[in-house]
């Protein structure tokens, strides 16, 4: 089995009020990911992912462009500590 990782996402675009939380915890659990998912108050949405590196990539691609309501100007990713979460919430 793959090593489980972790990334902290910071995503920028119009993000907020398109239901894009939603759709980041509806992806991470599709893919079996771990974490959380916030709205933060410059605009942007942040999150944390935990799981392999095929699929937090996969993650990744999926919040570029599978909401339609949301524009994804850009997402920005740094390695983050693993925690062994269960669940994807947002909170």
């Amino acid at each position: 089995m793959a090593p489980l990782t972790r990334r902290h996402l910071a995503i920028k675009g119009r993000v907020q009020g398109v239901g894009f939380r939603w759709f980041a915890k509806e992806t991470a659990a599709s893919l079996g990911l771990s974490g959380w998912v916030r709205n933060r108050e410059d605009g942007s949405v942040e999150a944390e992912a935990e799981g392999t590196e095929e699929k937090l990539d996969a993650f990744v691609e999926r919040l570029k462009s599978g909401n339609p309501a949301a524009r994804v100007d850009a997402i920005e990713t740094a390695p983050a500590g693993v925690k062994n979460e269960t669940t994807f919430r947002i909170i």
